[in-house]
C-alpha cells in the first residue's frame, strides 16, 4: 500500500536555451494553486493526496505536464479551470479527466 492515494507530480523545469518547457506556461504557480486547493478540499497528508514539484519530465513538448500516481495519467493543462477540474475529478472523485490526458 502506498503512503499516499495520488502523489502528484508537476514539471516546473525551466529551460534557458529556448527550447519549450513547462516554467513557460506557469507551471510552479500552477502547483502552487494544486496544492493550496487540495489543503483547502483536506485532500492532503497521510493516505491522501500529495503535491510536488518536478524537475524536468521530459515531456516539455507537451507541457505543461503533471502525472498522477498510481496509474501514471498524464495531464496537461492551460488555467485554474484545468486544475479544479483534475482536483475534482480526478484526485477527489476518482474519475479520469479524458479531454486533459496526454
Amino acid at each position: 500500500m502506498s503512503f499516499y492515494a495520488h502523489h502528484v507530480f508537476f514539471c516546473c523545469n525551466q529551460r534557458n536555451n529556448g527550447e519549450a518547457c513547462c516554467e513557460d506556461h506557469k507551471a510552479s504557480e500552477m502547483r502552487a494553486y494544486a496544492k493550496d486547493k487540495v489543503k483547502a478540499l483536506k485532500l492532503s497528508g497521510e493516505g491522501k493526496v500529495r503535491i510536488n514539484q518536478a524537475g524536468c519530465l521530459d515531456r516539455c513538448e507537451l507541457g505543461p505536464v503533471m502525472v498522477v500516481y498510481p496509474g501514471e495519467t498524464w495531464y496537461t493543462y492551460v488555467d485554474t479551470a484545468d486544475i479544479d477540474e483534475i482536483v475534482e475529478e480526478h484526485l477527489k472523485n476518482g474519475r479520469v479527466v479524458e479531454r486533459l490526458k496526454v
